[in-house]
């Protein structure tokens, strides 16, 4: 399974999902809160700035993304 990130600004929140790759399903797992686990929120703050780039940079999205799963998995861990 792949973890998704999505932000919502709004209400400060991590919205995590999961995929199958290769998969078009989506399954949403939970909301963490900014307060919850600010070393989430701020990396999934960068990962969605750097998809609204208008020169998205696959290697960066990529790496970007790598640290918000193992920045996730911690969260789970310790949870």
């Amino acid at each position: 399974m792949n973890m998704l990130f999505a932000l919502d600004a709004v209400k400060q929140e991590v919205i995590v999902s999961e995929s199958r790759k290769g998969g078009n399903k989506i399954n949403f797992i939970e909301r963490v809160g900014r307060e919850e686990d600010e070393v989430l929120y701020n990396p999934v703050v960068t990962l969605t700035s750097i998809t609204d780039s208008p020169h998205l940079d696959v290697a960066i999205f990529k790496a970007a993304d790598k640290l918000c799963q193992l920045i996730y998995s911690k969260y789970k861990e310790s949870n």
